[in-house]
């Protein structure tokens, strides 16, 4: 009977820890390819990791506030249409290169190392082509890779938008 009774209670302890088992590397399979989704925009052989600023709140957060932005890593602002968009550098505490691009996914114009801006008065940089996308990056990227006026980029932007 004891025999009867320890078999069960094992048997059951191997069940209870296949599904224990099964849960987890659902849940984890689940995460990895989560974590393999990520935005990204290339130029050649270099990408960028990017967040996005879809909505007007985010657009108007942009990096502010932030003490650094991460090696290849930016934020890309997206609007509805084509326009020529203003930014400036408000509350921004990095460097940034800000680069507008069409709707083709070309650049249209570049600011290079636009610096933070300490006054309450903010000089607007502004681009003087339409753009539907602007790119920001850690000062110093577009020379570093080479990109300029008339690059054509390469979007892996997830979210259900149309790229």
């Amino acid at each position: 009977m004891k025999n009867k009774i320890f078999l069960i209670g094992g048997f059951l302890a191997i069940i209870v820890t296949i599904l224990i088992l099964s849960q987890v590397a659902q849940k984890n399979a689940k995460t990895d390819i989560n974590s393999h989704i990520q935005d990204s925009i290339c130029f050649k052989g270099s990408c960028f990791l990017v967040e996005l600023a879809k909505s007007p709140e985010q657009r108007a957060l942009g990096l502010m506030f932030r003490e650094n932005l991460g090696d290849n890593r930016g934020m890309l602002f997206i609007f509805e249409q084509e326009k020529k968009y203003s930014f400036w550098m408000k509350n921004t505490l990095i460097a940034l290169d800000i680069i507008w691009i069409n709707n083709d996914k070309e650049v249209v114009f570049i600011k290079k190392d636009a610096q933070p801006c300490k006054s309450e008065n903010c000089e607007k940089i502004s681009p003087n082509e339409n753009a539907k996308y602007v790119l920001e990056l850690n000062a110093g990227i577009t020379d570093a890779i080479n990109l300029n006026i008339g690059s054509k980029l390469i979007f892996n932007i997830s979210e259900g938008m149309e790229m």
